[in-house]
């Protein structure tokens, strides 16, 4: 099969163990992103199978429209990049292993990374010895502090196992399902989402973006943080209200620590978020280490090989198989 992998910016998988699955298929590999669907259309026309790096690269029917030859896309988790139905009417097969039992723990890493960064100013101080002028401050231990994880979710309680092992406290909030399940598992659930916000000294967001979780953060839950607490989000911008988070930060009244963006990959040098000093960002980077690669890749190169042998796995469309 001729096989195109979209956005690996850093030519990273050809290095990885589990790009020898490929070794049967032709393989081109694209380093840059290519936004513009006729462009991108000229580039994959010969393609039998797309393989998409997350959600780098939207699949639209646009796109799909151009693509005769195509007759599958393979990646893993979550696929709200990709029209789905236009993928069927397209005879596209979207094959996507969602993990169901195995949360990101790079992600996860990522954030606690965050926190610690944010807390005890290691940009700052990193930056201050490089200049030659020595300590900057003084930071904060998180050692005691009221960790809000907001989604009862797989990324969020690797997030609390690690922090637990810190010495922070946790409480919950989320959706009425995530709050049953975490008191059901013994968990603290903070007694109203206002208490929620106003009483951690750290919120961190680990909840799926949909339609229902769009804009779910808004101003008033921000404006109840306290004074010097870190909002920490990992997961999607689009789960805050376009602008609270940059208006709250304006106020200089609370931290932020965000690697996640409305636009990537974000090149406005002059970005709210990249230049305010009460907030540290990070180009989406929670899933990018070569050990998360490769196992999300094994992934979907077994799916490419499934589809080879007439017999795909991890199907969304079945029907479009056939």
């Amino acid at each position: 099969m001729k096989v195109h992998i979209l956005d690996d910016w850093f030519d990273t998988l050809h290095r990885l163990p589990c790009f020898d699955k490929l070794s049967d298929h032709d393989v081109t590999v694209w380093t840059d992103h290519e936004p513009d669907p006729a462009k991108l259309a000229e580039r994959l026309h010969p393609a039998d199978a797309i393989v998409l790096f997350r959600e780098r690269t939207a699949i639209t029917a646009e796109l799909l429209n151009r693509l005769p030859n195509l007759k599958l896309i393979s990646q893993r988790s979550v696929y709200p990049h990709v029209d789905v139905d236009a993928c069927t009417a397209n005879g596209v097969l979207l094959c996507s292993n969602m993990h169901s039992d195995t949360p990101s723990y790079a992600a996860a890493e990522l954030t606690l990374a965050l926190m610690l960064a944010s807390f005890r100013q290691i940009p700052q101080q990193a930056h201050s010895l490089r200049c030659g002028r020595w300590q900057m401050g003084v930071g904060r231990t998180l050692r005691g502090r009221m960790l809000g994880l907001y989604g009862y979710g797989r990324i969020a309680r690797a997030v609390a196992h690690s922090a637990r092992a810190l010495g922070m406290n946790i409480q919950w909030w989320g959706s009425d399902d995530g709050r049953a399940r975490a008191m059901r598992d013994g968990e603290t659930v903070a007694p109203d989402r206002h208490a929620f916000f106003a009483s951690s000294d750290i919120v961190s967001l680990h909840v799926r973006l949909k339609p229902s979780t769009r804009g779910i953060i808004n101003a008033a839950d921000l404006a109840a943080m306290a004074p010097r607490s870190l909002l920490v989000n990992t997961s999607r911008s689009g789960l805050i209200d376009p602008g609270a988070l940059e208006t709250e930060i304006a106020k200089n009244r609370i931290y932020a620590a965000v690697d996640v963006f409305d636009t990537e990959p974000l090149r406005d040098q002059d970005h709210p978020l990249l230049t305010h000093p009460n907030v540290l960002a990070t180009p989406h980077i929670g899933y990018v280490t070569e050990d998360e690669f490769d196992l999300q890749f094994s992934d979907i190169f077994d799916q490419i090989n499934a589809f080879a042998q007439g017999a795909p796995i991890h199907m969304i469309n079945p029907v479009a198989f056939g």
